[in-house]
């Protein structure tokens, strides 16, 4: 399985993590397995809600999470916002 290494910055908690994502997984299963990382290493600091979303850094503009990180154009180095 292929994957890229992007960097997810979270508001909440100002702070970046550095993960690598499979390009073909659907990003609604990256944001879920994102949110409960995140949340395990801020100590529970991060509590993600039903309406956390997996935007792109630079624009804010919200990716379909019914796509996959291949289908929405994500590459390595790619930053993403978690909010």
């Amino acid at each position: 399985m292929d994957k890229i290494l992007v960097e997810v910055f979270v508001p909440a908690l100002s702070q970046t993590y550095d993960v690598y994502i499979p390009l073909t997984t659907k990003l609604y299963e990256v944001e879920t397995l994102l949110t409960g990382a995140i949340a395990e290493l801020s100590d529970g600091y991060y509590a993600p809600t039903r309406d956390t979303v997996l935007c792109e850094r630079s624009t804010g503009s919200v990716l379909d999470i019914g796509m996959s990180a291949h289908e929405s154009g994500l590459h390595h180095g790619s930053r993403l916002m978690l909010i």
